[in-house]
């Protein structure tokens, strides 16, 4: 039987080393207590009662919130856009050609798409695919009904209660992944964790990829900053994957932004090639501030995501036809007083909806959404924002979410506290996601049937059968009462969480990893770092 459909049913439970260590780790901290007791026989329980899963399955319908008239306007306007103003393509002629060769209009370095051509190119686009890790047991399948969480991605800076707001450094890009490890809801590694500025800029991203190949067993995504940097992560996999990345497996899934509005630069668009060439997936996402950097109404938003996002993986396909695509979205809203970016706000959750519609009607897996928030710390703004962008995510049908957990500052902030607490919110997903059970079990017929009116259900059969799993638990959240929260040291939210992440770190462990594949990789990371100068660029 397929592994990942095993993975979906139901099956009795398969406890992973993380697992038990994370569960272990919430329950000390929630209950403020060691060792035996209460708080030992709930760690039990509910280490017996975790499910580690690859990724989740939704059977919730996704939510519309346009008809098949409206959705045909967008997508009209969106063609329309492309075939009158098009897409500047800047200092890349080998990709001017290659959207010439495909039938686009190209003058000069502006290329535009005939009526219905980017649509049409896309039809070679898998509609699923799999991103295989070093671990196959934490291979992901992206695209519906599935959904796939991975941390948040690409910040300069960190923040913990202790250190406070500072620069990333290689460690702390080291630390998120081996947390990203020990987290059962997060099921990838995701890309650039934090960016460590300790390192050149040129060679970065070396590290980088070593550190998600050492630290944690997930898939992973590979560098964009530059195609030569794009082709480095090709090589490294290669080696750690062996003949299969030759072969056409899918081991990357790199983000490749456009320069919105309307354009394609040469970095991104080459990196893009690189992959595609090599069937590796690109994750095509407009990056849109709405009235910055497109319309302020969410349908003129949605019109020119749809077709900066169809630009870019029409180009993949033009490339190598077949290569896996994810179409992005992220789109934000900002502040029209001061123009800075602002978080769960209901404008860009509604063009989250559309475009998740959008990318079904491509028949191409979607990514937008995660825990966002313009707040500084892990307080009620990042708490309320975040909840406000996460919700709808889960909502509209999302595939791959990134900015799971972590996201602080709009972005420039990877939060240590903030990482523990949304990873908590990311494991509600697993119950809501499942639908209702309608399962004899589901329906409780026969305890509705034999409880006597007026009787409470707290000794019925039926729910000490399943009082264990009964409901989605927070293993971060304090719900005991007010005298044992004094008991506990009075700890806020942001205290437990950094509490949890330094435990975490104490009793990581990493994956095991082949010596000979460890010590080929070390050793061409050093030979190619060696044959050419640091640089700030």
């Amino acid at each position: 039987m397929d592994r990942h459909l095993r993975a979906r049913m139901v099956v009795p439970p398969r406890v992973l080393f993380h697992d038990v260590v994370w569960y272990r780790i919430m329950e000390q901290t929630s209950t403020g207590r060691r060792g035996g007791g209460r708080a030992a026989r709930q760690a039990a329980r509910t280490a017996r009662a975790i499910e580690s899963v690859p990724f989740l399955t939704r059977k919730l319908t996704p939510v519309e919130v346009l008809d098949e008239e409206g959705l045909t306007l967008i997508e009209s306007n969106a063609d329309l856009l492309l075939e009158r103003v098009g897409i500047e393509v800047g200092n890349f002629p080998e990709a001017l050609e290659i959207f010439r060769e495909g039938g686009c209009e190209v003058t000069e370095t502006r290329v535009k798409f005939p009526a219905g051509l980017a649509r049409s190119l896309m039809a070679t686009a898998p509609t699923t695919f799999t991103q295989h890790a070093r671990n196959p047991e934490h291979d992901v399948v992206i695209g519906d009904p599935h959904l796939v969480f991975a941390p948040a991605y690409g910040s300069p800076f960190v923040r913990d209660l202790e250190g406070g707001r500072r620069y990333a450094t290689l460690a702390d890009f080291e630390n998120f992944a081996r947390l990203t490890h020990l987290t059962p809801a997060l099921h990838h590694g995701g890309g650039t964790l934090c960016e460590p500025v300790d390192l050149p800029v040129n060679k970065r991203h070396f590290d980088m990829v070593l550190a998600h190949i050492k630290n944690h067993d997930r898939a992973f995504m590979g560098s964009v900053t530059a195609p030569e940097r794009a082709q480095d992560t090709v090589d490294m996999v290669r080696i750690l994957f062996g003949g299969d990345v030759d072969e056409g497996k899918t081991v990357l899934l790199s983000l490749c932004n456009a320069n919105s509005p309307m354009s394609w630069d040469y970095n991104m668009l080459g990196s893009a090639k690189v992959y595609a060439e090599n069937n590796q997936a690109c994750l095509i996402t407009p990056f849109i501030l709405s009235g910055a950097m497109a319309p302020v109404t969410v349908a003129g938003t949605a019109t020119q995501t749809l077709a900066e996002a169809m630009a870019g993986m029409a180009f993949c396909q033009l490339v190598r036809p077949g290569a896996p695509v994810v179409f992005g979205s992220f789109a934000s809203s900002i502040s029209m007083q001061s123009g800075a970016p602002t978080f769960g706000t209901p404008e860009p959750a509604m063009v989250l909806f559309v475009m998740a519609a959008l990318a079904r009607r491509l028949g191409v897996p979607f990514r937008s959404g995660g825990n966002l928030t313009a707040a500084k710390t892990p307080d009620y703004q990042a708490a309320y924002e975040s909840a406000a962008t996460f919700l709808p995510t889960l909502l509209a049908g999302v595939n791959f979410v990134l900015h799971t957990a972590g996201w602080l500052e709009g972005g420039l902030v990877m939060g240590y506290e903030k990482f523990v607490l949304d990873a908590d919110q990311a494991s509600m997903a697993e119950a809501l996601m499942g639908g209702l059970d309608l399962s004899d079990n589901g329906q409780a017929l026969d305890a509705l049937l034999d409880n006597p009116p007026g009787q409470h259900f707290l000794g019925n059969a039926h729910t000490l059968a399943n009082f264990e799993n009964a409901f989605w638990r927070s293993a971060t959240a304090d719900n005991n009462s007010f005298e044992q929260w004094l008991e506990a040291g009075s700890q806020e939210a942001a205290s437990r969480a950094h509490t949890i992440w330094r435990k975490m770190l104490n009793e990581y462990e990493p994956p095991p990893l082949d010596e000979t594949i460890d010590a080929e990789l070390t050793d061409w990371v050093a030979q190619r770092k060696a044959s050419f100068p640091d640089s700030d660029v």
